[in-house]
Order: structure tokens, then sequence, then C-alpha cells
């Protein structure tokens, strides 16, 4: 038992407060928990800050890495200045982008559709191995 609990239950214990506030106390400090304390392996939801892609490589008998760590404040930035191009400039761009082989409509980009992405983006990881290659994409 952690001791700010220990201290809810002394304070219950004496009268000082009341068993819906001890109970409201004791549901503020789980909320407010680190995971490792909780006993949790996942991360609390909505802490995600990162989308980390990791490349360990070995190319003619030399090991090569990529490590890369991106703030998904920097992908919802992105979104947003997306809404600030003009509907013509996008237009060519998706017909460049679809003469190129990636059909990809970037009128669809919308930050109130980003939220719940970058939600369950901290829910994925990616794990590839291959004989020459090991690629990891996750959330931190």
């Amino acid at each position: 038992m952690n001791e700010q609990r220990k201290d809810i239950l002394d304070m219950l214990a004496e009268g000082k407060i009341t068993a819906e506030e001890a109970e409201q106390l004791i549901a503020a400090l789980e909320r407010d928990q680190p995971p490792a304390a909780a006993g949790l392996d996942a991360r609390p939801k909505g802490k995600v800050k990162y989308l980390r892609v990791m490349v360990d490589t070995l190319e003619d008998g030399e090991p090569g890495r990529v490590d890369l760590r991106i703030p998904l404040q920097l992908l919802r930035a992105g979104v947003q200045l997306a809404a600030l191009i003009p509907p013509q400039a996008l237009g060519q761009a998706n017909a460049a982008l679809t003469k190129s082989g990636v059909p990809f409509d970037l009128t669809q980009l919308k930050p109130e559709l980003l939220e719940p992405l970058v939600e369950h983006l901290d829910e994925m990881t990616v794990e590839v191995d291959q004989p020459d290659a090991k690629v990891r994409i996750f959330c931190e």
C-alpha cells in the first residue's frame, strides 16, 4: 500500500473525512498514478508524444542504424497547415499524387479527424524481422 493511500485511510479512520470523500481521493490517486506504480505495462491514454521508427540493418557486412523520434505535434501542425492550402492547389497536388501511383486525397486531411488516429497510435507496434534488417515502429 502506498503512503498516500494509507494517509487517506488514516484520515477516514480518524473521522476527518467521510467514506465518500475517501473514495474520491483514492480514485483521484489511481488516475494520477504512473503505470509502473499502478502495476500496468501500458501507458495512460493520451500521453503519447512521439512516433518512433527504428531500423537496424546489415549492408555489405556493415551494421547501420536509423532511429527517428517524430513529435506527434509535428503531425498535428502539418494537418492544420494543410487546411490553409487553397482548394485549387490541393486538387493539383492530388492529381500529381495519383499520377505518381499514390492515391491519397489531401482534401480529406482535417484536424478533427487526426485526434482519433493519434489516440489509436499508442496501441500500434510494428516489428519486421528480416535476415538483413529489423524495423520497429511504435509510440512513446
